[in-house]
């Protein structure tokens, strides 16, 4: 089977739902909206295409970055393996719905502006490095990581 990855930038439209699988393994979801925009040239207006809905999984150590930024109304660019799922509904239809494993989330910076406060990164297996503090400081103060170095 092939892996399809992709990156879509939207809107988190649903509040965002940490769960256990059955298998006691942690995953955080939420749906999100992507719309298209195009310029139409004739009349120089913004006009609005169709909307692409997916749901947004994230498991393992993504968890712990996403679960204190993402919120219902956020702007979000989220990159991983996309998916069709199928379903039968409750009403006895066929559906099927997108769904997404991220393997990348973060807010859209061009939509919103954050601070950046300092981040803990993974080392080797089973390491974890923390940035030292006066990287934080650095970047606190509005420096550029290359400026830093």
């Amino acid at each position: 089977m092939y892996e399809t990855y992709t990156t879509v930038i939207g809107t988190v439209i649903s509040q965002p739902r940490r769960r256990q699988t059955a298998s006691g393994e942690d995953v955080f979801s939420f749906r999100m909206a992507c719309n298209s925009r195009r310029l139409d040239k004739r009349n120089g207006e913004w006009v609005d295409g169709p909307t692409l809905y997916l749901t947004v999984s994230c498991w393992r150590k993504l968890i712990d970055g996403v679960v204190s930024v993402v919120a219902k109304g956020r702007p979000v660019i989220a990159h991983g393996q996309i998916k069709t799922n199928e379903y039968v509904a409750d009403d006895g239809e066929r559906r099927a719905d997108l769904e997404m494993t991220a393997t990348t989330v973060g807010l859209d910076l061009s939509r919103c502006a954050v601070t950046y406060v300092g981040a803990t990164t993974r080392g080797g297996p089973g390491q974890s490095v923390t940035e030292p503090p006066e990287a934080v400081a650095q970047s606190a103060a509005g420096h550029t990581d290359a400026a830093a170095a």
